[in-house]
């Protein structure tokens, strides 16, 4: 709904204003905070419309530093975002293709999606497009570097409140509400006790919603596909090659659709 669409960016405007002042306000030194107040109380008080109150104060000090720092106006600003938008919604920004398998089967319908949880190796490099095209991704076991590196970017796109980052691992975690899409690395699973394995991927099956795809990243040539298509028993699978490894793709089946006579 474009109403809908206009409210965020103009927060999002909002926000970008307010971190540009308060940057600028922490990068100067106290005395010449002290002159723009000063400034901003002149003005004020030339005003007769206006009784000078702290409140007044601070918003004249905040747009004599807009000005100063030659802010765009919402308009200008608006523009640049949506483009900016446009850009990261596609796979080569992040480092993907087209052909991946994670953008095959789960971009087109970005703009539906509900939850994601990615795990292992393939949390850093998916969470910003998932997140970019309209998903909620929450991300297992990333190192502080990594949530550092995607947190900034995700503040910097605006993208911020669809990122959560967790330090549990998979044995640990516990579904909130219905999964979407479930992206991990092999590896992320193979390091489990085959009975931890068993249990961790019940849950991740029973929290995704029908229709709903599971992904495994990174499985060498004929290593554990065969575990995983027994322990997929009812969901549509495929294997797919990609480049010397291969990705386990699972798909959760509707409920057939009762016939009436």
């Amino acid at each position: 709904m474009p109403s809908r669409t206009t409210r965020s960016l103009k927060h999002e405007y909002s926000l970008f204003i307010e971190q540009e002042i308060e940057n600028y306000k922490e990068s100067i030194p106290r005395y010449a905070i002290l002159a723009i107040g000063d400034e901003a109380a002149g003005r004020l008080s030339a005003n007769a419309q206006f009784s000078l109150t702290e409140m007044l104060l601070c918003e004249e000090v905040d747009r004599i530093i807009s000005r100063r720092l030659r802010l765009p106006a919402f308009s200008t600003w608006r523009k640049k975002r949506i483009k900016l938008h446009q850009e990261m919604r596609r796979p080569e920004h992040w480092g993907l293709t087209a052909s991946d398998a994670l953008v095959r089967t789960i971009s087109f319908e970005a703009g539906i999606l509900g939850n994601v949880l990615l795990a292992g190796e393939a949390a850093a490099r998916s969470a910003l497009f998932l997140v970019a095209n309209g998903c909620d991704v929450t991300a297992l076991e990333l190192e502080v570097e990594s949530v550092q590196r995607v947190m900034e970017a995700a503040v910097q796109a605006g993208l911020s409140d669809r990122f959560h980052a967790m330090p549990n691992g998979l044995t640990q975690w516990t579904a909130d509400g219905p999964l979407h899409a479930v992206v991990c690395s092999h590896a992320a699973l193979d390091s489990l006790l085959p009975r931890e394995r068993s249990r961790v991927i019940a849950a991740l099956q029973t929290a995704t919603m029908d229709g709903g795809v599971h992904l495994v990243e990174t499985i060498l040539a004929g290593s554990g596909i065969e575990e995983l298509r027994a322990t997929y028993h009812g969901w549509d699978v495929s294997v797919e090659p990609s480049g010397n490894t291969q990705v386990f793709l699972a798909r959760k089946e509707l409920p057939a659709k009762s016939v009436s006579h």
